[in-house]
């Protein structure tokens, strides 16, 4: 009778375990609006971003991204903290199945009394030393009466998925991070092509204008105007050059490739912007945003926290567990050895009583967890709206405005080509030529710098849409 009624409470134990304390989570509702209020490129149709890499003209782009992956700390630190969640899971799994283990003992214990000659052995004084010993094996099962191991394998779960989505985050912005770089130095090289053409220019005209003062036929100001327009244009040459250089050791730092072999793979496109093959997204719905795998993060997070009131609110309850025994022993004591087994085998229910207030205070931590969980979460929907909405105005403006700088680039190119038509045939001196140049080459210089916003405001809206990741793919991260 005694083995039913174990049974009994133990299946009892099982059918509570069914029923988890603490709120059930629901994923609360995203407050995103309706539709995007930016313009949307193309009307927001034609080609995914996902492999977004894949389809510009610059194969080296790619090829640095995929470096980058393999030595990037942050994606080592993001594996780390899939494996620890992973080991987390498998934790908090185990904790709800019995554990067994097998232990053994053997001791020796005696005494001695002081004889007449001042020996103390226990022989001489005629007592045998003892030995016993001892071994067993103990099994025990902690029933999670009310779910609060259930709640904890919850919390476990929800954030190994989260570490999952963390590492996908990190990948998207280290790729946008390297691509960002990339597109700026090629901006920066074109950039300081121009920059050079530009300060040659002023050389000649301040050398035209030296002699032209020198021969009475220009004022003095004529000549320091020219020297001054000169030593501008050499100033930004210097920093143009700077510029690029400090874009050359960011990408060595974030690939981990040797300067001077980069310098080498760099060289053969110098200047040249990268360009998509084709700057056009799938319609873009706001619930792109559940691509955003920091958002997936947030929402694990806030899940764990949720599992984790519950899994505190257990800890008021009584707590049930089955402990068992089976073992032998032994004494041997007197030139005799006895020997035997034992076993035993019941339920142990610890009832709380008093506390001062530890465990409420914890299932308050845990209600406080989560509030500041759910609080994150909607911030970071607020962000991720966003920076999708900036991403959408900066490349409309971008695409409409590289329209007008190409038209002012293309007019100065013609008026540039005229005026050297006209110097050839000793028709327009020699200044004015280079005023006609140093307009091109600002006017190419400004369609060069909306060309690479427009390439960068599409590299953002990559990363803001969560670059196409979507959480239900499955990679090598979650092997």
């Amino acid at each position: 009778m005694r083995f039913i009624r174990l049974i009994s409470l133990a299946s009892l134990g099982l059918w509570l375990a069914g029923c988890a304390i603490g709120p059930n989570y629901q994923q609360p509702e995203a407050n995103v609006p309706s539709r995007w209020h930016a313009q949307l490129p193309h009307g927001g149709k034609v080609n995914s971003l996902i492999d977004w890499w894949s389809q510009f003209d610059d194969p080296l782009l790619p090829e640095l991204i995929r470096q980058a992956e393999d030595v990037s700390p942050t994606l080592a630190q993001a594996r780390a903290r899939i494996i620890q969640s992973r080991a987390d899971v498998a934790a908090a799994r185990n904790a709800l199945l019995p554990s067994l283990s097998l232990s053994g003992s053997a001791a020796r214990s005696g005494g001695g009394i002081m004889n007449q000659s001042g020996g103390n052995s226990a022989s001489d004084a005629g007592i045998l030393i003892p030995k016993q010993g001892k071994t067993s094996l103990d099994a025990s099962w902690e029933i999670d009466l009310f779910g609060g191991g259930r709640r904890a394998n919850e919390a476990a779960s929800a954030r190994h998925e989260g570490a999952q989505a963390a590492w996908h985050d990190a990948r998207i912005s280290l790729a946008a991070e390297i691509a960002q770089r990339y597109v700026s130095l090629r901006a920066c090289e074109g950039l300081l092509v121009d920059a050079t053409t530009e300060l040659e220019s002023l050389e000649k005209t301040t050398q035209l204008t030296r002699e032209k003062v020198n021969a009475g036929f220009g004022a003095p100001a004529d000549g320091a105007l020219a020297e001054a327009s000169r030593a501008g244009a050499a100033t930004r040459v210097i920093g143009q050059q700077a510029e690029c250089d400090i874009n050359i050791k960011a990408l060595v730092a974030l690939t981990g490739q040797e300067e001077t072999a980069l310098r080498i793979r760099l060289k053969p496109r110098f200047g040249k912007l990268p360009q998509p093959a084709a700057l056009k997204v799938d319609e873009l719905p706001v619930q792109v945003l559940s691509h955003r795998p920091d958002l997936v993060v947030a929402e694990r997070e806030l899940a764990a926290s949720s599992a984790e009131i519950g899994s505190a609110q257990s800890a008021l309850l009584p707590r049930l567990s089955l402990t068992g025994s089976i073992g032998t022993q032994y004494l041997h004591s007197a030139g005799t050895t006895f020997k035997g087994s034992a076993w035993n085998f019941g339920p142990t229910l610890d009832l709380p009583i008093f506390d001062a207030g530890r465990r409420m205070a914890n299932v308050d931590a845990a209600k406080g967890r989560y509030d500041s969980a759910l609080a994150n979460y909607k911030m970071q929907v607020r962000q991720a709206v966003r920076e999708v909405e900036e991403a959408l105005v900066r490349l409309d403006s971008a695409n409409r405005r590289e329209i007008e700088t190409r038209q002012a680039s293309e007019g100065n190119g013609i008026a540039c080509r005229a005026a050297e038509d006209r110097w050839q045939a000793g028709l327009a001196s020699q200044l004015e030529l280079e005023e006609f140049r140093r307009l091109y080459a600002n006017a190419r210089m400004q369609h060069l710098t909306v060309r690479q916003e427009a390439v960068s405001a599409w590299i953002a809206l990559y990363r803001a849409v969560g670059g196409g990741w979507n959480n239900l793919k499955k990679t090598e991260a979650n092997k």
